[in-house]
């Protein structure tokens, strides 16, 4: 497949061309050792380290990461991609993931809603990565070893651990650009797949909501507000840097206490009540007949008891969870997706209240972790 002459010396480009070539003619993800073996075919004696190196460097701007030592280029799906990933998983994680009603799969969500029927997602909940920055791999490995990186570790706050989050101050021009064309794709792969009338609830934070909500309105979902999810986080509040005893009396941002979700939905079909007969969908569920379901909803942080069963920085509560997934099928009929699973918390609410539900995950850990936390924050009591 490589038929190259091999050379003595890498000239500059030599070697990310070389692995670019292999594995643009590859017809799936191949293992650094197959990716090094053959470009010494093409370019001669090549350090391992060096191509090993270039991978992760350009992880995941061009490469995409599909299990520990192997690589595919970004954009580069088709079927033999998955049975590639399931050797190399030794068959351990190639099975969906189900409890109760929910189903948790081990892919790109992009690819997974490539594959998708349309019109047969209800409504979506989910709390997205803002861009691929900060889920990128190298500040994967330094938020798990606590290096922090564009990650924040917050100290401990009244006797209570925070959970780490991330510097979106520290986003630059070209990343908040990537950040509207993720979410602009985001939202075009998903719109077909949405019943018409599906809620789709999307977790975010004031610095770049709108850009996210721009996006997903040009993609063609429809804006219909946002819920405020109030409680205190760690996010802002904090004096100038290196001068804190100088400027003792400023804060350089508002503390946050609140949090913003974006809430859109595919446009109806004619009238709402004839969207809620066709397609159950359309609008929200309320709490109670003498109730309407509100924009703004209390909320704690997230306890540590639920943190010690799904390890995740962007870990969302359970009581919170639970309201609002009982509130996006407005007839508690449908399947409600998330596209960015994390560790399966939006699949345990929807246990909790009866729902079906889907979620899509692709990293490895992260995957194993919702394994194993989704059956136990199911178990959680509310309160």
């Amino acid at each position: 497949m490589f038929d190259h002459m091999s050379a003595t010396k890498n000239a500059p480009g030599q070697v990310r061309d070389a692995i670019l070539e292999v594995l643009q003619q590859s017809p799936g993800a191949l293992s650094v050792s197959t990716i090094a073996s053959a470009v010494e075919q093409i370019i001669g004696d090549t350090p391992r380290s060096s191509i090993r190196s270039y991978l992760r460097l350009n992880t995941p701007e061009t490469f995409v990461r599909e299990a520990r030592g192997v690589y595919r280029v970004r954009g580069k799906t088709d079927s033999s991609l998955q049975q590639e990933l399931d050797h190399h998983d030794d068959g351990e994680l190639a099975a969906p993931f189900q409890f109760q009603r929910s189903t948790m799969h081990r892919a790109d969500c992009f690819d997974w809603l490539q594959s998708r029927r349309s019109n047969s997602i209800h409504a979506v909940v989910t709390d997205p990565p803002y861009g691929l920055h900060e889920y990128a791999e190298e500040q994967q490995v330094k938020l798990r070893n606590g290096k922090g990186g564009v990650w924040r570790i917050p100290p401990s706050f009244d006797g209570h651990r925070r959970s780490p989050l991330p510097r979106f101050t520290t986003l630059t021009k070209a990343q908040l650009q990537e950040l509207g064309e993720f979410f602009k794709a985001w939202g075009r792969s998903l719109l077909p797949r949405l019943v018409p009338g599906a809620n789709v609830l999307v977790a975010s934070n004031p610095l770049v909501s709108y850009i996210v909500s721009s996006a997903l309105a040009e993609a063609g979902l429809e804006r219909r507000g946002e819920l405020i999810r109030l409680t205190m986080t760690m996010r802002g509040g904090d004096r100038p840097k290196s001068a804190h005893y100088e400027f003792s009396e400023i804060s350089v941002m508002p503390r946050s206490m609140w949090e913003p979700w974006l809430v859109f939905r595919k446009p109806i079909e004619g009238r709402v009540q004839d969207n809620l007969r066709k397609w159950k969908t359309g609008g929200f569920r309320r709490p109670s007949e003498d109730k309407p379901f509100g924009d703004v909803i209390q909320s704690s942080p997230t306890r540590k008891n639920e943190r010690d069963l799904a390890p995740h920085p962007s870990l969302k509560p359970q009581q919170f969870l639970r309201q609002i997934v009982r509130a996006v099928l407005p007839l508690g009929e449908g399947i409600i997706l998330d596209p960015f699973a994390g560790a399966g918390s939006t699949l345990a609410a929807c246990n909790a209240i009866g729902y079906e539900s889907i979620g899509v995950e692709k990293d490895r850990d992260y995957f194993r972790v919702a394994v194993e936390a989704i059956p136990k924050l199911t178990a959680l009591a509310d309160n």
